[in-house]
């Protein structure tokens, strides 16, 4: 038997703050009156892309997932990995794991949770249509899943795994009966038996479909309006402070200010930064803490004949394919500028993909120094000494000053030479087009489930395979032999040390190649009256249950 151990609680800081009044902004036509006593309105800074839990493995879906859909292991605010619908967890050996679930526990509908609906969940995840980021990469390693028990299920892996637990904590459980399943369902890599047919990502948005174990069930859905949950009366833990929670996604931020501020919202996410001590100054209460999602900037490096994009001009190669040309592009942003200007100071520099000391990175890590005359010669010695010509992509609604930092990236990058113009675009547009490789570069975000490196490293910078799942939002198509042996190695490995040693190897690797360019952590704010207190995440989720009611 391997031991196993939790990761010890990391703690990054947190400040306190608050904020004040503003004026001639437009509140929500539909989100007027006052709030029922146990009721919570919550304005959210982006809109979940599916009620599936399994969709899109994006952060404003995760966060509202864990309202309804529990998963067996899940994570605290500082990202310490915790019992959920599993009380404990055991490496049997090398490739198996056994988890022994929660007594007692039911789905909101009244079913009571076993083995079997894990099988089914874990069968369903591959199955899910068009997902942008798929969690299947969580369970392809997985040989068999097996039920000795209705309150035991045993997990075999293809080879080591000892980070399933953390992987697993953004799976949500579904209830096999509501999902189709007439009886007992069994896994197979092939194809599992028993599933009946799967319910759509669509069919979600039903009440009567998106049954879970979580503190919360869905009482109604209407896209790009309204979330409304009601408590679960049958969840096996602490009973929630809400009887009632409307979540409702405003994606300006001053009108999501201007909800707070006019009592027509209890908390909000994202408040501007400019706004934080007007908010203060009207008596109401803003913290903020230092979040794991890294900004980037992506950068296309695809080969071969035939290569062609609508968005790098006076050219007839890929001039990112040279390393040079990369380290100037990062060398040419004056990323304290960024964080000071433009930020307000809430945000990070950074030099690798996770800040310190979340596991697998480096106190200190260097940050690329702004360097415009170096950033000249290296395109100089690339053979670009008159520069080209390049869009960037951005978001204008999903991250923190998204498009305000796209736009001083475009001017500092047309400083050095390489005059850049700008293609910003709501988040449901821009993450379509990057889908389908529209950009050269484009700004974008990532924030890691797991808290620790392996999981940046694997979705953004690992050779793109989608037999394994490795490199799925690689959507610059990075590839480096070495990079991808230290990080396999990484997760193959049980002691925590070790696997912590080789991610930070692979980490400092990988960024002397400047595969893409790291801009800052976001330190995320969330406002709310004085009568509640909501304590920072590291993974930014906002989550109505911790929500607490002081006197």
């Amino acid at each position: 038997m391997i031991e196993t151990r939790r990761r010890p609680r990391r703690t990054l800081s947190r400040v306190a703050l608050s904020g004040s009044v503003l004026c001639g902004l437009v509140l929500p036509a539909a989100w007027t009156g006052q709030a029922q006593a146990r009721d919570l309105r919550i304005g959210l800074a982006a809109e979940a892309t599916s009620m599936d839990p399994h969709f899109h493995n994006l952060g404003p879906n995760n966060s509202l997932r864990r309202h309804i859909f529990e998963g067996l292991v899940t994570t605290d605010a500082a990202m310490a990995v915790v019992p959920a619908l599993a009380l404990s967890w055991t490496a049997d050996d090398e490739h198996t794991w056994t988890f022994k679930l929660r007594q007692n526990v039911t789905f909101s509908d009244g079913t009571p949770f076993t083995a079997n609906d894990v099988i089914y969940t874990f069968c369903r995840i591959p199955l899910v249509e068009n997902s942008p980021s798929s969690f299947a990469t969580f369970v392809r390693p997985f040989e068999s899943v097996a039920a000795p028990d209705p309150l035991t299920v045993v997990i075999k892996t293809a080879g080591p795994l000892p980070l399933l637990p953390t992987n697993i904590t953004a799976l949500g459980m579904l209830s096999a009966k509501a999902s189709g399943a007439a009886g007992p369902v069994g896994f197979a890599k092939g194809g599992c038996t028993g599933m009946g047919t799967p319910p759509k990502s669509i069919d979600f948005g039903n009440p009567k479909v998106a049954v879970g174990t979580g503190p919360y069930a869905l009482k109604e859905y209407v896209r790009g309006t309204q979330v409304v949950l009601s408590k679960n009366p049958t969840h096996w833990g602490a009973a929630p402070a809400f009887d009632t929670v409307t979540m409702k996604p405003i994606v300006s931020t001053g009108p999501r200010v201007a909800a707070l501020l006019a009592g027509d919202a209890d908390l909000i996410e994202n408040p501007a930064i400019q706004d934080l001590p007007r908010i203060e100054a009207a008596g109401f209460t803003v913290t903020k803490g230092l979040s794991n999602r890294i900004i980037y900037i992506h950068l296309d490096q695809f080969d071969g004949a035939g290569w062609k994009t609508p968005t790098i001009r006076g050219t007839d190669k890929n001039p990112l394919l040279d390393k040079r040309v990369r380290e100037a592009l990062s060398k040419g942003i004056d990323r304290k500028a960024i964080v000071e200007r433009v930020m307000g100071g809430v945000a990070q520099a950074a030099g690798e993909l996770l800040p310190f000391p979340l596991s697998g990175t480096t106190k200190d890590f260097p940050v690329v120094p702004y360097d415009p005359k170096a950033a000249k010669d290296l395109l100089a010695q690339a053979g670009y000494p008159n520069g080209f010509e390049i869009t960037l992509g951005t978001p204008n609604d999903r991250y923190i000053n998204d498009e305000k930092i796209a736009q001083a990236v475009a001017q500092m990058w047309s400083r050095i030479g390489v005059k850049t113009s700008l293609d910003a675009s709501t988040s449901s547009t821009f993450f379509t087009r990057r889908n389908t490789f529209s950009f050269s570069a484009y700004l974008a975000g990532w924030g890691a489930d797991s808290g620790e490196m392996s999981n940046s490293l694997n979705s953004l910078l690992l050779c793109f395979d989608p037999e394994t799942g490795r490199g799925f939002t690689n959507r610059g198509r990075y590839c480096s032999r070495e990079v991808d042996r230290l990080t396999i190695e990484a997760m193959r490995t049980f002691d925590e040390a070790e696997r912590s040693a080789l991610l930070r190897r692979a980490s400092a690797l990988a960024m002397a190649d400047y595969p893409l360019i790291p801009l800052h952590f976001e330190v995320t704010p969330w406002a709310t009256v004085k009568s509640l207190r909501y304590t920072p995440r590291i993974d930014q989720y906002t989550l109505a249950m911790d929500v607490v009611v002081v006197k």
